[in-house]
């Protein structure tokens, strides 16, 4: 075959440019150029981009968006999104939530990717915000407040008027002990003592919000505590407590219950996944909550302890 029979054949759709595509497109575009790139008016731009919408940089005074990040943004904002064979799950650490995540792994296989990173609460929204999670799960404060302090945390976030709110447990929040550390004539106070030796959370987790509340119930001094250990998740606090590290730590129910140690309840806590809209409807998000309502999962909880599951995949907000 000649040369000039390959050089006249058609291009194929693989050859050619995606539909709308300039490809003299920059890889990093101004407002002008992303404005014409996405088919919008340059107000538009900027209205999206203080949203936190439109991914973008802000160098020397000016904003420029990563072409290859502006093109993920709109298959994402695509009903269902595109990458719904993977779901990546950050936020507050839980015990039960790491085996339902991975029983839903080992089910899924090759065929999809379903993961889940500790961050705690605040990382884990921030890390929402970014769009570098899918979902994160918060908790802040007793169950009973959860309604509107939930909502107050995500508000920080301008992307939260896309997001919603659903349920998935409520937790048995506490102090996680040492055996032999309670005794019957012990009371929270005394494990204030420059005796007790406890394991500190890192600022914006969930349990560390907690301590707060322990302290202002109990008006006992924070500073007192003789600090031997740091755990940045539920697990890794219950972990030097059972390697001797620490007497005390903040944290749940389920957490005590996974390494053999002593709790003392202090009161329950919401556990709500918070994600945009289209999340809430992607099938992996649904398959995990799917899981949590099977009967292992369920037998996982009893285990563990701590947990209650009436309002499971709830949306609780907007309401």
């Amino acid at each position: 075959m000649s040369s000039n029979a390959t050089e006249n054949h058609p291009k194929t759709a693989a050859d050619r440019p995606a539909a709308g595509r300039d490809e003299d497109t920059p890889p990093f575009m101004t407002v002008r150029q992303v404005a014409r790139y996405l088919h919008i008016n340059e107000k538009k731009v900027y209205s999206l981009v203080s949203e936190g919408k439109l991914p973008a940089s802000k160098l020397t005074g000016k904003w420029l968006f990563p072409r290859q990040l502006v093109d993920q943004w709109v298959l994402e904002s695509s009903h269902g999104g595109l990458l719904t064979d993977r779901l990546l799950i950050a936020g507050s650490d839980d015990p039960l939530m790491i085996r339902v995540a991975g029983l839903a792994g080992n089910e899924l296989r090759a065929n999809a990717l379903l993961s889940y990173a500790t961050t705690g609460t605040q990382l884990g929204l921030s890390l929402l915000a970014r769009r570098r999670a899918d979902v994160s799960l918060l908790h802040w404060g007793p169950v009973e407040e959860s309604h509107f302090r939930h909502p107050a945390l995500i508000r920080q976030y301008p992307q939260h008027h896309d997001w919603v709110l659903v349920r998935l447990c409520r937790r048995e929040q506490g102090l996680i002990l040492a055996p032999g550390v309670w005794t019957s004539g012990t009371d929270v106070p005394a494990l204030f003592s420059s005796d007790i030796r406890w394991a500190a959370r890192q600022e914006g987790a969930g349990s560390q919000r907690f301590l707060q509340e322990v302290v202002s119930r109990h008006q006992v001094n924070p500073s007192a505590r003789r600090i031997t250990a740091h755990a940045n998740t539920e697990r890794e606090a219950a972990s030097v407590v059972a390697m001797g590290q620490a007497d005390v730590a903040c944290g749940v129910r389920a957490a005590a219950g996974e390494f053999g140690l002593d709790f003392h309840p202090i009161g329950w806590e919401a556990l709500d996944a918070a994600m945009h809209r289209g999340i809430f409807f992607r099938r992996l998000f649904q398959r995990f909550l799917d899981h949590l309502r099977r009967g292992e999962a369920q037998r996982h909880a009893r285990m563990l302890g701590g947990y209650e599951f009436g309002e499971l995949g709830n949306l609780v907000w907007p309401v």
